[in-house]
């Protein structure tokens, strides 16, 4: 029943997933959120410990965008100056075609060898699904305590109960 929200991958933290997990797996394009999943929300710019797992997929030859709801340009692009890899804010996840096209078009991948990898399923995860695309889940650094999030990550925890049922019967 909540198959489609199901990630491909889950871990627990996002420079758990090494540039030889994402060979190992077809993976050569990373579509990456920075709120929650690889910052939290107040941090503005990367931290040494991203800037070296970004440098490891660089090194790899694994090409990679940032992609955000945000509705501020500012935060990506600030968060972004270091690293000055494509950025888009605004993109309206999960329905992001239009956005996704122009990353992949940028970075010159393809679907079928790209993933999307964040903390929220309702919209990181099935903008990788809705877009043929693998879908990594990590969970959230610091939730926003909001009644918005809590509530959407009420929606969430049935999915993530039914995603480790399933994966503990493999």
């Amino acid at each position: 029943m909540f198959k489609i929200f199901h990630p491909d991958f889950y871990f627990q933290k996002y420079n758990e997933i090494t540039p030889e997990f994402l060979t190992k797996n077809g993976i050569k394009t990373l579509l990456l959120e920075v709120d929650n999943t690889l910052a939290p929300y107040e941090q503005k710019e990367p931290s040494e410990e991203n800037l070296a797992w970004l440098k490891s997929l660089t090194d790899a030859g694994i090409g990679y965008a940032f992609i955000s709801n945000n509705s501020s340009d500012e935060r990506i692009k600030r968060f972004n100056e270091k690293i000055g890899a494509p950025a888009y804010a605004k993109s309206g996840k999960p329905f992001a075609n239009r956005t996704i096209n122009r990353v992949l078009a940028t970075l010159g991948g393809k679907r079928e060898s790209a993933a999307f990898l964040g903390d929220q399923i309702f919209t990181d995860v099935l903008a990788g699904k809705f877009n043929g695309m693998k879908a990594i889940l990590v969970p959230p650094i610091k939730d926003k305590k909001n009644l918005f999030f809590r509530f959407k990550r009420t929606l969430e925890k049935p999915v993530m109960n039914d995603f480790f049922k399933r994966r503990r019967k493999k």
